[in-house]
């Protein structure tokens, strides 16, 4: 009997678990840039009645794919209406570029522009949560956007142009540090590529130095991509429920959410 009462425990609680993602609802659509090219866009909407707090997610040059999707349900799971822009497919670049194309900003920042209008969504400054290349995104857009930004969350992020010069890969940060006043939270593993551990080091650095709110969370034995890669250790898998939890409260404590997830 005792077995039995376990069993059906265990099956309530991951019925229960199901229909929390199920209440999630992922669309997608097209949206126009500035300069006329198609975006395409997920939006990721939470279960319940709106308005949500807003949340602009940037995905790396590795694409916009399975793995993206489920960190964009996640975070749709945890209270916030999300609108991830795909700046590669609309223009046809192929996964991993490794030059930045300066056009794709106008699509991330069409992302933007559509999430804030969005009638479900509160009307207030947005938060980021970018990855790798997607922060250096973000950083791009709240030093021309700072208003409209109200928190970053940078997972294992470049805070560098990619197509600087090697020396100013290695021992500088983007100007738009210089510019930038958001709130930025930095997420990465100490296993991490070195040379990302440098430039955000400094970045953050260059933040605290000006009174900017910054925080930087180094996991130790996590290596790149800790938070998704297909062969995560225990110690990963356990790096990616703690950044999930750390990510979730900056961008409450920034966007000034209540404790039930709503916009004051």
């Amino acid at each position: 009997m005792k077995k039995r009462v376990i069993a059906a425990a265990i099956l309530a609680s991951a019925l229960g678990a199901s229909a929390v993602a199920s209440a999630v609802e992922l669309r997608k659509t097209t949206i126009k840039a500035a300069d006329g090219s198609e975006v395409p866009v997920e939006i990721a909407t939470p279960a319940g009645k709106g308005p949500f707090p807003p949340v602009l997610f940037i995905h790396a040059k590795r694409g916009y794919e399975g793995d993206e999707r489920a960190h964009v349900r996640e975070l749709a799971e945890q209270g916030f209406l999300v609108v991830a822009p795909d700046w590669q497919s609309g223009r046809f670049i192929e996964r991993w570029p490794s030059a930045h194309n300066p056009e794709t900003e106008l699509d991330v920042e069409a992302g933007l522009d559509y999430l804030k209008s969005l009638p479900n969504a509160c009307k207030q400054p947005v938060g980021i949560v970018g990855l790798s290349r997607g922060p250096y995104y973000a950083i791009r857009l709240a030093a021309k956007r700072g208003p409209d930004i109200a928190a970053i969350v940078s997972y294992y992020g470049h805070m560098q142009n990619p197509n600087a010069p090697e020396p100013e890969q290695l021992f500088s940060v983007a100007p738009e540090v210089a510019q930038l006043n958001t709130p930025t939270l930095f997420l990465i593993g100490d296993q991490d590529y070195e040379l990302r551990r440098m430039n955000g080091g400094r970045a953050f650095y260059a933040l605290w130095e000006r009174g900017v709110p910054v925080e930087w969370q180094e996991y130790p034995m996590a290596r790149r991509a800790f938070d998704f890669r297909p062969d995560q250790t225990p110690e990963e898998q356990i790096a990616k429920r703690h950044a999930r939890e750390r990510a979730k409260a900056w961008l409450v404590e920034w966007m000034k959410l209540t404790p039930g997830m709503r916009c004051r």
